[in-house]
């Protein structure tokens, strides 16, 4: 099935997606910025604890936390990835088409989720 050329949104719409999802991407960066310094903070937060259970417990629970900020972190640059390539739909004027059905994928979730490529149609097929 091919896209018709007539579905889609119209430039003002875009204009409005664009600015919503640059906010995006502002907001995602600097919380990443925040778990990239929360870990390289993590290894040494001044608290020196001689007592070996208590140290013993502290380096498990840096290396739980390492772990878990590196999976933020991640998580994190695959958003700002997904909401950047929203941004070339955009400018290509394919933002908001559904890459299953063809149509247009409903406002209320592309405002909720600005880097979706799939209407909930497409989404309950699968």
């Amino acid at each position: 099935m091919a896209a018709d050329i007539n579905v889609r949104y119209s430039d003002k719409d875009l204009a409005e997606f664009k600015e919503l999802i640059q906010d995006k991407i502002k907001k995602a960066q600097h919380d990443l910025e925040l778990i990239k310094s929360a870990y390289v903070n993590n290894h040494n937060n001044g608290t020196e604890d001689t007592s070996p259970t208590f140290k013993a417990f502290d380096e498990g629970s840096a290396v739980m936390s390492k772990e878990s900020n590196s999976q933020l972190a991640i998580r994190q640059e695959k958003f700002i990835r997904d909401l950047k390539n929203a941004l070339i739909r955009i400018e290509n004027k394919t933002y908001g088409i559904c890459r299953v059905t063809k149509k247009l994928i409903s406002k209320e979730r592309l405002k909720l989720v600005p880097h979706a490529t799939l209407s909930i149609e497409a989404k309950n097929m699968q």
